[in-house]
């Protein structure tokens, strides 16, 4: 990533991203991306900047998805856990994957700096929290990540994350000093300025009417123009429709809304002083403080479809469930997006059949899994890097339709149902082991000071009793006559 050094900064060219272009006039390309979100905008400047001639076709804009909409966290890993992730592909492949998803978050990193995004808003550190008390299963977790996988993570007991998380609701968790966050919509503005600027051309309000990915070159019709490439990547996710119905068949629309709230002034540095992200182990929580007394904070998911500002107020009680200490909050803006979600929680990455290639299914991991998906296209099409072939065990499985919306909606029911009674379960064991503790010290207390106040000393008629011998009398000294 040398070249990033001499990229100049982006402030001139975020203003003509405005400038919506259409195609209207047939075009003859090495690589046409479908999508220009995260990931169709991440193959699309690493191809350019490798040389190839790119066109990118985006039905709408430029963000107006789920990619520019989101929290800006980027960590390592993949929507599916750790341990479900071993089982699947076995300990070596999958240090392998998580070793590709700790380069996909340091390509963002070598990106977003200040001098080519200004205003890119870069902090480190994410906090990963358990709901429940589960020391064990942390040691466990740490030995398994330290030892097999990413000897950077750290360990934080419950007292560590009360100190920066004024709440009863969190017991232990795992930090991940390497990982950060940014404003997430500036940074595909960014990836979009970049990509211009590295040749490649960017079409806006030209959906795709039909591809024809057979024969070396393919077609792709749009409404105003044709088009014809010698690879097409398909980073639409689930908003590819009729285009390619089959492909997002197998991805599960999944919305969550995000709202930041109004400034909260000194009360939020009383209840939070951590300043990274913090995410909840359950997939529950998500938030973390913006513009210094703002709390930014993402909603239960949905399966379906609903205006935002609906879900304002189940932020709000859920801030105030967690953090008391805020009492009620205002929620001053409020947005969000609909993210692909494959069954076995893995991305999609990897080529359909020759020269058709595929980047979606990135869940809540969207940033640092879209930016691998970029870089493992763009270089397997350009340099024949195979590594995508570490995602060919994560098959294409059809999502259920409207069944499988329900059926996931259930399912997200369900576990923040399961989440909420674990929780109370340990905060309620929490409460009594302090009560023993207490009522532990009580007695002991007591005992000290009876034990006090018997022991200074013991009756004569006592030692007697017990049966030990009478001290002998000091002689008299005749001599001296005493």
């Amino acid at each position: 990533m040398n070249e990033t050094s001499t990229t100049p900064t982006l402030a001139p060219d975020i203003a003509a991203l405005q400038e919506r272009r259409r195609l209207t006039f047939d075009l003859d390309v090495d690589i046409c991306v479908v999508g220009a979100g995260l990931a169709g905008l991440t193959v699309a400047l690493d191809c350019a900047r490798l040389g190839a001639s790119v066109a990118v076709l985006e039905g709408r804009h430029v963000g107006w998805g789920a990619s520019g909409h989101q929290l800006g966290t980027v960590m390592p890993g993949f929507s599916l856990p750790l341990g479900d992730l071993i089982e699947r592909v076995g300990v070596e492949n999958t240090r392998a994957l998580w070793r590709l998803s700790k380069e996909g978050a340091e390509y963002i990193r070598a990106y977003a700096t200040e001098e080519l995004m200004p205003g890119i808003g870069f902090s480190e550190g994410v906090l990963e929290v358990s709901n429940v008390d589960a020391g064990d299963r942390l040691i466990s977790r740490l030995q398994m990540l330290s030892e097999d996988i990413d000897p950077e993570v750290e360990g934080w007991q419950v007292d560590r994350v009360r100190e920066q998380l004024k709440t009863d609701r969190y017991f232990d968790g795992v930090y991940y000093p390497k990982a950060f966050q940014i404003d997430g919509r500036k940074y595909l503005f960014g990836l979009a300025t970049l990509a211009r600027r590295a040749g490649a051309r960017i079409f806006e309000d030209t959906p795709v009417v039909s591809i024809d990915s057979s024969g070396v070159r393919k077609r792709i019709v749009t409404p105003s123009a044709r088009l014809r490439a010698g690879h097409i990547v398909l980073a639409g996710n689930v908003h590819l429709g009729a285009t390619a119905r089959r492909l997002s068949a197998t991805l599960l629309p999944v919305w969550r809304y995000a709202g930041v709230t109004a400034p909260l002034g000194e009360r939020l540095a009383e209840a939070i002083a951590f300043k990274g992200s913090v995410v909840d182990s359950d997939g529950i929580d998500h938030f973390r403080v913006v513009g210094g007394d703002r709390l930014m904070w993402v909603s239960p998911e949905t399966t379906w479809a609903a205006r935002p500002q609906r879900f304002a107020g189940a932020i709000q009680r859920r801030i105030r469930t967690i953090f008391p200490k805020l009492r009620a909050v205002e929620i001053a803006q409020m947005w969000g997006g609909a993210v692909g979600q494959t069954v076995h929680g893995m991305p999609q990455i990897g080529e359909l059949r020759k020269g058709l290639w595929v980047a979606s299914g990135f869940g809540w991991q969207g940033l640092n899994t879209s930016a691998i998906a970029g870089l493992l296209i763009a270089r397997s099409i350009l340099w024949g890097d195979e590594r995508w072939r570490l995602f060919s065990p994560f098959e294409l499985v059809w999502a259920g339709g409207p069944t499988g919306r329900v059926a996931g909606y259930a399912v997200g029911v369900w576990r923040r149902g399961r989440s909420a009674a674990a929780g109370a379960l340990a905060r309620h064991r929490e409460r009594v082991r302090i009560q023993d503790r207490l009522r532990e010290g009580r007695i002991a207390e007591a005992n000290r000071q009876a034990g006090e106040r018997s022991s200074p000393r013991r009756s004569r008629s006592a030692v007697v009793r017990s049966g030990q011998p009478r001290p002998a009398e000091p002689q008299r000294n005749e001599v001296e006559g005493t």
